[in-house]
């Protein structure tokens, strides 16, 4: 391992701060750890839950095709991503990203969004375990409490999500390398499962189911637009891949495989959804799947039950589904507690929540804080987690615009910054990343775009704002100067980065 930092001082930028420091955390991922910390976290329950509604919606090719163009969308923002990430190894990803490119109060908003996505989906996946364990065992519920919004509250649906949030939390405060142990069996048997679904549909599926229902809608114009219906709600099902950077300070070996590892970890979690949709619709007629939506809504489930008439196998589907749920689960508290640490490591925050653990050097009171909040949100029931998660995913969106204009303002604003991952033709990547992350944020903003915000979704997103803006001023008046500092760590770089970044440097020279 090499230290770069004299041939910045050599080259007379002062992009990186003059006074920098030694990483505080542990460097015990590997690149392949963040690959299946970024899958696991994309492909949650929604696979099995959701692929009903989403073919109903659009058809199945017109699904497949609405996941292709979303996926689309978080390539581009994905890959400016993967150059910043190696460029910036450092906790707190579009933290840093957006407070190189655009100063304190930018990186504030950026970074403040994505951790409102982060503890959205970690709340709603708090409800989301016990629901699942419900499907496997009918008789589960027991001890009736209340009900919010039409979700019926019960005692052991209630202490289940509390116990699984603490053992979530311990293990996220034990070391991440023990959470990404847990991620890679989690995420083993969720691409197992998946290819059995895969290959048990082509084997025993049927071009005569495919064929009827294909797309949805009489016209080209009406087949376009249920089409998009389906990519608008893809970003929420995608939103993952951006944990990488909020743990890339922890990670050891190149920094050039930190780029492609995220960039083949979007790929991945396309080709399952698109391929599991497709298995729905080769290997069950419309009115099965219908019959499927009305009944427990599992159609994916019912892929293995139609196939060897064995509810059996239609459970171990479920499980994987579970798996999914916790893998989600744990990317997103490793995600939003670094989020937290960066930003209170900034003065912008309490600085309670920078403070590491003596032993395990986890962020141990901002994931104290947010196991907090996944062992209270159940109390609300699901359906106000529903409107939380998606209010989130407003939250992430937003980020992502961000972080594709922070990528764009840094190539000319730090053209010399040492890239071991250089992404080409970076103006068509930049600003197409920027335009369709853009649309997604219009697409939550606009009245009538099919996916506009709620009455209590607009409620949540604009507490989670003025609660940003209390901290804004509150630790600016605190702190003064401090407030949004931020000093860079000494970044080391392996051989195969040093050859990569001296590359990129003669192009550039030349």
């Amino acid at each position: 391992m090499l230290n770069f930092m004299w041939l910045l001082k050599m080259k007379g930028s002062v992009f990186m701060s003059n006074q920098t420091k030694q990483s505080e955390f542990d460097k015990v991922l590997t690149a392949k750890d963040m690959l299946v910390i970024a899958f696991g976290a994309m492909i949650g329950w929604g696979w099995v839950v959701s692929s009903g509604d989403w073919i109903q919606r659009g058809g199945v090719v017109g699904a497949a095709l609405g996941f292709a163009i979303g996926g689309v969308m978080i390539f581009f923002v994905g890959m400016t991503y993967a150059e910043l990430t190696a460029a910036l190894p450092q906790c707190g990803g579009e933290h840093v990203f957006s407070y190189k490119a655009m100063g304190p109060t930018g990186s504030f908003i950026c970074t403040w969004g994505i951790i409102f996505g982060y503890v959205g989906v970690v709340c709603f996946e708090a409800c989301a375990f016990p629901t699942i364990v419900g499907y496997l065992f009918p008789g589960f519920m027991k001890g009736y409490l209340y009900t919010v919004a039409g979700f019926d509250i019960y005692l052991t649906w209630l202490l289940l999500a509390m116990v699984v949030a603490v053992f979530m939390t311990w293990i996220n405060i034990i070391g991440v390398k023990t959470a990404a142990n847990l991620q890679t069996v989690f995420t083993v048997i969720i691409i197992a499962v998946g290819l059995a679904i895969i290959g048990v549909s082509a084997f025993r599926g049927d071009i005569d189911n495919l064929l009827p229902q294909m797309w949805v809608g009489d016209t080209n114009g009406d087949v376009v637009k249920h089409v998009i219906r389906v990519a608008v709600t893809t970003p929420f099902f995608f939103i993952g891949f951006d944990v990488i950077p909020q743990a890339a300070e922890e990670i050891k070996g190149s920094l050039k495989k930190i780029g492609f590892y995220l960039i083949l970890s979007v790929v991945m979690a396309v080709l399952f959804y698109g391929l599991v949709i497709l298995a729905v619709g080769y290997s069950q007629t419309a009115s099965e799947i219908e019959a499927g939506m009305q009944g427990n809504g599992l159609v994916t489930a019912n892929v293995m039950v139609k196939a060897f008439n064995s509810k059996a196998l239609g459970n171990v589907v479920i499980i994987g589904g579970l798996c999914g749920i916790v893998t989600s689960w744990n990317s997103f508290m490793i995600g939003g507690s670094r989020a937290m640490y960066s930003m209170a490591d900034s003065y912008m925050i309490p600085r309670a929540f920078c403070k590491l653990h003596p032993k395990y050097k986890t962020p141990i009171n901002a994931l104290l804080l947010i196991g907090l909040i996944s062992m209270l949100s159940p109390l609300a029931g699901r359906q106000m987690l529903v409107w939380i998660s998606d209010a989130g995913n407003l939250g992430c969106c937003l980020a992502y615009c961000m972080v594709s204009s922070s990528f764009l303002i840094l190539r000319r604003k730090a053209p010399d910054m040492p890239r071991p991952y250089r992404v080409k033709n970076w103006k068509f990547i930049g600003w197409t990343a920027v335009i369709l992350s853009g649309g997604m944020v219009a697409c939550y903003l606009i009245p009538g775009s099919g996916s506009t915000l709620a009455p209590q979704e607009w409620a949540m997103a604009g507490g989670w704002t003025l609660l940003g803006v209390i901290f804004y001023f509150k630790e600016k008046r605190r702190y003064g100067e401090k407030f949004g500092s931020h000093v860079d760590i000494e970044i080391e770089y392996t051989e195969e980065d040093m050859a990569a970044i001296r590359g990129n440097m003669e192009a550039i020279e030349k």
